[in-house]
């Protein structure tokens, strides 16, 4: 078998899970370290597509570590292994309910549009509310990421994928054709769509965010801004991860909302207040 997961944390959470059972010789997991709901997706098939992708988010990471062309190097990897599966081997994609991995999803359909295998569709978030409900306990599973490698297994074992019809195939296809004509650079889950907004569209979060922090101090003092985004972070129903956040961030710095007071070189390495 085949599994197919978008970011790390997940992808190293179901290895964990095989090689507890014994079984992860049999399994080859194939993820792309990124983040799908986030950035351009034009013509993301094509290099011309990956490109104006990369170029993108070189403005978004901060590369403190040096990572850039790692991330380059990584996207590509993982797209000429998902074009050099074997014809017949099924493949199991995991995803949940989140922009990032349901725009992954329609993407790798659209990279195996050609291909004679079974693709056997796993969501996370359905799994988990169905196997692990508890009463009077309210959770929903945001990424795939969240869930413990035990919890990953027992999803596997109990069947909880589908394999997709020929006309699921179809409408995740039309689906990414739409998305993918499109410029857009910020992706949100709504109504159970894929739905995209303007880049900006966290900013008055931001603040709000940081105006409530500014309250619980006695003096209106620079905050770290790891503490903001974590802040932010925490009380968001999306999944985009903390990189974007910061980027939004120092984007509302350069517009002089925030003061800022240390080196933008990293989220580390400086502390922000509302003007």
């Amino acid at each position: 078998m085949i599994h197919i997961l978008f970011g790390p944390s997940p992808a190293g959470s179901l290895r964990a899970a095989f090689k507890e059972n014994g079984i992860d010789k049999n399994e080859q997991i194939i993820s792309f370290w990124d983040m799908f709901s986030i950035g351009p997706v034009w013509r993301l098939d094509e290099e011309a597509g990956r490109e104006a992708r990369f170029d993108w988010m070189k403005n978004v990471i901060n590369d403190e570590f040096e990572e850039f062309q790692e991330y380059k190097q990584s996207f590509q990897k993982t797209i000429d292994q998902i074009l050099s599966i074997p014809e017949g081997l099924p493949i199991t994609i995991w995803t949940s309910d989140n922009a990032h991995e349901q725009t992954g999803l329609i993407f790798v359909v659209h990279l195996l549009k050609e291909r004679n295998n079974d693709l056997i569709l796993i969501n996370t978030t359905k799994a988990f509310r169905e196997l692990f409900k508890k009463r009077n306990v309210q959770y929903t599973v945001l990424h795939s990421g969240e869930i413990s490698p035990d919890k990953l297994q027992i999803i596997y074992d109990q069947g909880q994928g589908r394999v997709l019809t020929d006309h699921d195939k179809e409408d995740y296809e039309n689906e990414w054709l739409s998305l993918s004509d499109t410029l857009e650079t910020l992706r949100i889950w709504r109504n159970g769509r894929i739905v995209s907004v303007p880049e900006d569209y966290y900013d008055p979060f931001i603040i709000r965010k940081a105006k409530k922090l500014h309250r619980e101090q006695i003096t209106k003092d620079f905050m770290k801004s790891a503490r903001l985004i974590g802040e932010v972070l925490g009380h968001l129903d999306q999944y985009v991860g903390d990189e974007f956040l910061e980027y939004r961030l120092r984007k509302l710095i350069e517009k002089e909302v925030f003061d800022v007071e240390g080196s933008l070189i990293a989220m580390r390495y400086y502390s922000v207040k509302l003007r």
